[in-house]
């Protein structure tokens, strides 16, 4: 099978052709080609986070409003084949996409952020000190969204889809509690990213 018709395919030629890049970039710079595991890490970090994020805001800007819309059309296909096909593969990929974005940027932090000691850069970066303020605050709410994810999303998501039984008025409740998770997490998203960047392009604190 062609590598491009499947998504581990894809992603694996997505990642040879970023280190055959990466390569070519470093030798033409002039420099020695070697593995770096900070740089390696922040990638992954990079990779996971916009897969994570990418679906967040999947669910809040499409899907969510498109099975509203579904429901309100009573001569309509309904939204079935959303929940049934399409919500349980989002599902999977948003919730250990959010595992491995949180992983790998505490890996990113212990190990030194580039600049600090092994355990000195993550635990500035959650007491919130004078230079790691930015990522901190941005670290801080990742983990908050990451709670979310596991803890109010996830578990109500298993009952709305019929993962685990569940009542009707169970179903209700469970929608209304991952919906306003989901909300909230696509709410803190948007200055948590502005953190993200900021601490090595715009707000250094």
């Amino acid at each position: 099978m062609h590598p491009i018709n499947s998504v581990r395919g894809a992603i694996t030629t997505g990642v040879v052709l970023a280190v055959i890049i990466g390569i070519l970039l470093t030798v033409w710079a002039g420099q020695s080609v070697t593995f770096h595991l900070v740089r390696a890490d922040r990638w992954l970090h990079i990779l996971a986070g916009v897969m994570w994020i990418g679906l967040l805001y999947y669910f809040n800007v499409v899907q969510t409003p498109g099975l509203a819309a579904a429901a309100a059309d009573k001569g309509g296909p309904g939204g079935a084949g959303i929940s049934k096909y399409i919500a349980p593969r989002a599902l999977l990929w948003f919730r250990w996409a959010a595992v491995v974005t949180w992983l790998s940027g505490a890996a990113y932090l212990m190990g030194g952020y580039g600049r600090d000691s092994a355990l000195g850069a993550i635990g500035k970066a959650f007491l919130l000190e004078s230079g790691y303020r930015t990522i901190g605050t941005g670290a801080w709410l990742g983990t908050i969204m990451l709670f979310n994810v596991w803890v109010f999303i996830w578990p109500n998501q298993k009952k709305i889809l019929g993962i685990v039984p569940a009542t009707d008025d169970e179903k209700a409740a469970a929608r209304k509690t991952a919906g306003m998770a989901s909300r909230i997490n696509f709410i803190l998203s948007i200055p948590m990213l502005m953190c993200m960047g900021g601490q090595s392009h715009l707000l250094p604190f």
